[in-house]
């Protein structure tokens, strides 16, 4: 008996230990979150006066000194107000408020768009969060309508949804991006929508498990397929470094998309898919020390070549949703990586000045090198991300 008081003793107090040891560092990350918000509140009124009313940001050119815009149905159209309710979330800012929902304003609209497969980023990112936070019930309405309007582009006999329109280059091209759009049929489908497409959202989830992954887990970017039949024409890139190359954005796309869809369904063949892309991201040889990622895994020329401050913003909410679902051992794993990954995003290196970088949080992301667009400069999902992130460390693990 007494020899178990005494272990059960040690044990209390090495539980005391511990809890003692880890207080700084949650203090440390309450107190980063809180800055990181903080920040984010001035600088994005930055942006938005950068901003015509009538169009939405996409990046900055510091050459110039331009922030450069684009329409609603560009494929980043839903990230900036999808960001603003990150911060009015946070902050309760009125004038962030007011400026998100008048950004909805002009993307409402695109509810109906059918000319891709980006209605999820689009649509959920922006009306998605604005509903969550306000359950304004005509916010629901547009989302309901985005994911039919997504649905039109799905093939019952390849079981995909296609991402851009048949081309000389592809027949019917799928990418790996097209995984992060299927929250938009999960939810809706789980929210009184039409269960057809949550259905959708599984055929297209199993096809790209079939279809998209090499042996070590990394991804192909483009599958081009025969949209009557489903056989795979060509595994290509158009953002890679190469076809065979592992483009960074691509596999963050696919681990977010993974653990994503394994909240939606439970099916644990999601669940393996994601731990074992986490596995084959963070031990990867070329990964960075500071966990933000080279452009692409197999790029020329590293260490000197460009990082993509986006893919490490995706990769880190990512991780810390898949460590709701794992083990204590692993979740630590998670957690501990996408902690370093959010420190490196907020540190100077990445996370520009106030009234600096046009008014957007991040710097150092790369759209795509191969088109000799968006390099090095900052891009409004690597902002929407890591604000998620944020948000995510904050409500899950402090």
């Amino acid at each position: 008996m007494r020899k178990l008081v005494v272990f059960l003793s040690l044990l209390m107090m090495n539980s005391v230990a511990l809890i003692a040891q880890n207080a700084p560092a949650k203090e440390g990350m309450r107190q980063l979150i809180d800055d990181q918000f903080k920040f984010a509140d001035q600088q994005y009124k930055v942006l938005s006066k950068n901003v015509p009313a009538d169009v939405m940001p996409q990046t900055y050119h510091a050459e110039k000194n331009k922030v450069q815009t684009s329409n609603t149905k560009w494929w980043c159209s839903g990230f900036y107000p999808g960001t603003l309710f990150y911060i009015y979330e946070y902050t309760k800012d009125p004038e962030i408020l007011a400026e998100a929902t008048a950004r909805l304003g002009i993307l409402e609209k695109e509810k109906h768009y059918t000319g891709n497969h980006d209605l999820g980023f689009m649509m959920y990112c922006s009306f998605g969060n604005a509903y969550r936070i306000t359950k304004n019930p005509s916010y629901k309405a547009t989302i309901d309508t985005s994911a039919a309007s997504l649905t039109t582009r799905y093939h019952p006999g390849a079981k995909v949804i296609q991402s851009w329109n048949s081309s000389k280059k592809w027949a019917g091209p799928v990418i790996i991006d097209n995984m992060m759009n299927l929250e938009l049929l999960s939810w809706v489908s789980d929210h009184g929508g039409d269960k057809k497409f949550k259905e959708v959202a599984i055929a297209h989830a199993n096809t790209t498990l079939e279809n998209h992954f090499r042996p070590d887990f990394s991804s192909y970017h483009v599958i081009d397929y025969d949209m009557k039949t489903g056989k795979v024409l060509h595994k290509q890139t158009a953002q890679g470094a190469a076809d065979s190359s592992a483009w960074s954005r691509g596999q963050s796309w696919g681990l977010y998309g993974y653990t994503m869809m394994y909240r939606f369904t439970k099916d644990k063949r999601y669940l393996e898919q994601a731990r074992n892309i986490a596995k084959f991201t963070l031990n990867h040889p070329n990964m960075p020390k500071d966990l933000v990622p080279y452009w692409d895994f197999d790029a020329p020329g590293i260490p000197n070549t460009y990082r993509d401050a986006s893919a490490a913003a995706v990769n880190a909410s990512a991780l810390l949703e898949l460590a709701q679902y794992v083990n204590k051992k692993e979740r630590k794993t998670y957690v501990d990586a996408a902690e370093k990954m959010i420190r490196s995003l907020a540190s100077d290196t990445y996370r520009a000045k106030l009234g600096e970088n046009g008014g957007f949080l991040l710097m150092h992301s790369v759209g795509s090198i191969p088109h000799k667009t968006e390099i090095d400069v900052p891009l409004t999902y690597a902002d929407y991300y890591f604000l998620e992130a944020l948000h995510r460390y904050k409500n899950w693990y402090l």
